[in-house]
């Protein structure tokens, strides 16, 4: 199978069932900044701070194909049977969430990001998650999506800044209080 195929040189993509459409339609916006997410988030684990947390991202990164493939689909004329997010892929982020957050000082402050290189990973791939869901949200008012997708985007923007959180703690970093200037 070739890389290149030139179908897109004219600026036109083709969605799961055959459909043309630009490249620049909300629905490859919103998959294509999926699919920056799942790059960005190759890099938290590379630099996880432990095993269970580069399993954690791995296991975030298949559910993130998931989400992309679901995305490009053109549902009104693929046959395709794709593979599924659910309800528990959700509540997998939100135990992890939980478990990490049972280890730091609760929160009295917005934070800036930065303090250490991770953690201003975490809060750029946070970042890029939540363009991700706005993209999703702009879809679904033309097309309804799964509602799943846009929980499970809410929930892993939740997670990144809640491991930034984790990094800083675990590594030692400090967190500067966002005070504003009035």
């Amino acid at each position: 199978m070739k890389i290149y195929t030139k179908k897109g040189d004219a600026g036109k993509t083709g969605l799961i069932g055959g459909t043309r459409v630009p490249k620049h339609s909300v629905r490859i916006e919103a998959y294509g900044t999926v699919d920056e997410l799942n790059s960005h988030l190759g890099i938290l684990r590379d630099r996880a701070v432990s095993e269970k947390f580069r399993e954690e991202i791995i296991f975030i990164q298949d559910r993130l194909f998931t989400l992309g493939s679901l995305l490009a689909v053109d549902p009104a004329k693929s046959k395709m049977e794709l593979p599924q997010v659910h309800a528990t892929d959700v509540e997998y982020l939100e135990k992890s969430i939980d478990a990490m957050e049972s280890e730091l000082e609760p929160m009295k402050f917005f934070v800036l990001p930065g303090g250490h290189e991770t953690v201003s990973f975490c809060h750029i791939a946070r970042c890029v998650c939540r363009r991700a869901e706005r993209r999703v949200c702009e879809l679904d008012e033309q097309v309804p999506q799964n509602p799943i997708i846009l929980a499970f985007l809410n929930r892993l923007s939740d997670y990144l800044f809640v491991y930034g959180r984790y990094v800083s703690h675990k590594t030692g970093a400090i967190e500067i209080p966002w005070k504003p200037k009035h």
